[in-house]
C-alpha cells in the first residue's frame, strides 16, 4: 500500500492548525522575529532616506563650488592670500562667479558690557557683495549687503550666529569693535558653507575702515561650469597666489556631503549587525517553541502515525509550522520597520525610502530562520514511535 500524499493546501492547513491551538506562545515567539526584521528594515530605510536627502541636497546645491584658503609657508607660518586674488580668480574662463571672506580679529556681542572673551563661537568676517550669489544662499529676513551698505556699520548674521545672539529680526544693534553695528539681514542655513552660518558678515570696505581689517581674504569661493571643475581646481592655486601656489589649499565643499553619505552607510552596517543578533535570538525562540510543541504533542503525533501518517508527513507538518511562525513574525516586522522609516523620515522632512531589496531580504531571512529553527524539532517529531507516543502521559 502506498501512503496518501498531502497536497500543499492540506500541508498549510495542518501546519496552521498547530499554531492556532497555542496563540499566546505563537505571538511571543513571532515577536522575536518581528523585532529583528523591524530593526533591520528600519535601519536600512532610515539610512537610505538620509542618504537620499543628502544626494538631493547635492543636486540642489551643485558640486561645482570650490574654495581656496591660505595654507602655511615653508617656515611653518600662516600664509596670506593676495588682496587682488578674487579679481584674478574671476579671470579664469570657466568661472562664473567668485567672492571672498576675510576673518576680522574682533568679537560680536549684544552689548559692550559682555566680556570680549565671550564670543559664542561666532566669527566676524568681511564679505564681498557677490558672496551670497556664489554660495547660492538666500536671506531669511532683511536684505544682503550691496554697494552702498558694504561701506556702512551694518552686519548680516548667519543662521546659527543669529540664534546664538538671540536675534530674530532686523534693525537690532550689536556691539563690534567698540561700536554699534545694525543688523540688516539674517541668512538661511548654507549646507555647503557651514562657516558662514556661524559668522557675522560685514562689507570689506567697512571692515577695513572701522575694524582695522588688513584686506587679505581668508577664503575664496568660486563657481564654474560643472564639466570644468577639475580643470579649474588644477589652476586655482597658481591663479590665487602665482608666487607661492603651494601655500594655497583648495577644497570642494560638496565632498563633505558625499563623505557623510558614505559614513552613513558604514554606520548602517553596525546597526544591521544588531538587527541580525535580534533576528538570531528570534530564531532561537522559534526553535525553542517548536521543541516544546513536539514534547507536548507526542500523543497527537502518535495518533497521526497510527492512522497512517508517514515520518515524512510528520516532518513536513512541523517544518511548515516553523515556517509559518517565522513568516508571521517577518510580515509583522516588515510592516513595523516600514512604518518606523516613514514616520522618522517625514518628521525630518526626508524623502521616505525603503529599498525593495530590504523587503525581499527580510522575507528570505524569515524563510531561512524558519527552516533552520524547524529542522531539529521536525526530525525529532518524525522519529517518535507511534506506540511510545500514545503511551505518554
Amino acid at each position: 500500500m502506498r501512503p496518501a500524499r498531502l497536497s500543499l493546501p492540506d500541508v498549510l492547513r495542518v501546519g496552521a492548525a498547530g499554531l492556532r491551538t497555542r496563540p499566546t506562545r505563537v505571538v511571543l515567539s513571532a515577536l522575536g522575529i518581528a523585532i529583528g526584521i523591524a530593526t533591520m528594515i528600519a535601519v536600512i530605510g532610515i539610512s537610505s532616506s538620509s542618504r537620499e536627502e543628502l544626494l538631493r541636497q547635492l543636486d540642489r546645491l551643485g558640486t561645482n563650488l570650490l574654495t581656496a584658503a591660505p595654507g602655511q609657508t615653508i617656515f611653518g607660518e600662516d600664509a596670506k592670500l593676495p588682496r587682488e586674488s578674487v579679481a584674478m580668480v574671476k579671470r579664469i574662463g570657466p568661472v562664473s562667479t567668485a567672492s571672498a571672506t576675510g576673518l576680522v580679529r574682533t568679537s560680536v556681542r549684544r552689548t559692550g558690557y559682555i566680556p570680549e572673551a565671550v564670543t559664542g563661537g561666532i566669527a566676524i568676517q568681511a564679505a564681498t557683495v557677490e558672496l551670497l550669489r556664489t554660495l547660492e544662499g538666500t536671506v531669511q529676513r532683511g536684505t544682503w549687503l550691496n554697494a552702498a551698505t558694504e561701506r556702512q556699520p551694518v552686519v548680516v548674521l548667519g543662521s546659527k550666529s543669529a540664534e546664538r545672539l538671540g536675534i530674530t529680526r532686523t534693525g537690532v544693534r550689536v556691539w563690534m569693535g567698540n561700536r554699534w553695528f545694525t543688523v540688516i539681514g539674517i541668512l538661511e542655513p548654507m549646507p555647503l558653507a557651514p562657516e558662514i552660518e556661524r559668522s557675522a558678515l560685514i562689507g570689506f570696505p567697512a571692515a577695513v575702515k572701522l575694524l582695522d581689517f588688513d584686506g587679505h581674504p581668508t577664503t575664496i569661493y568660486e563657481r564654474s561650469a560643472e564639466e570644468a571643475v577639475t580643470d579649474v581646481r588644477s589652476v586655482l592655486p597658481r591663479t590665487v597666489n602665482p608666487e607661492n601656489p603651494g601655500e594655497v589649499n583648495v577644497s570642494r565643499p560638496s565632498d563633505a556631503l558625499a563623505a557623510r553619505a558614505a559614513a552613513a552607510g558604514a554606520f548602517t552596517n553596525l546597526l544591521l549587525g544588531l538587527g541580525a543578533v535580534a533576528l538570531l535570538v528570534g530564531g532561537v525562540g522559534v526553535a525553542n517553541t517548536m521543541v516544546i510543541s513536539v514534547l507536548e504533542r507526542r500523543k497527537e503525533i502518535g495518533l497521526r502515525r497510527s492512522l497512517g501518517a508517514t515520518r515524512g508527513q510528520v516532518r513536513v507538518q512541523f517544518l511548515v509550522e516553523s515556517l509559518l511562525l517565522s513568516v508571521l513574525g517577518g510580515v509583522v516586522g516588515a510592516a513595523l520597520g516600514t512604518l518606523a522609516t516613514v514616520g522618522y523620515a517625514l518628521s525630518r522632512d526626508w524623502p521616505p525610502l525603503v529599498p525593495p531589496w530590504a523587503i525581499g531580504g527580510a522575507v528570505g531571512a524569515t524563510l531561512v530562520i524558519g527552516t533552520l529553527a524547524g529542522i531539529y524539532p521536525a526530525m525529532r517529531a518524525a522519529r517518535l514511535s507511534p506506540t511510545v507516543a500514545l503511551s505518554t502521559t
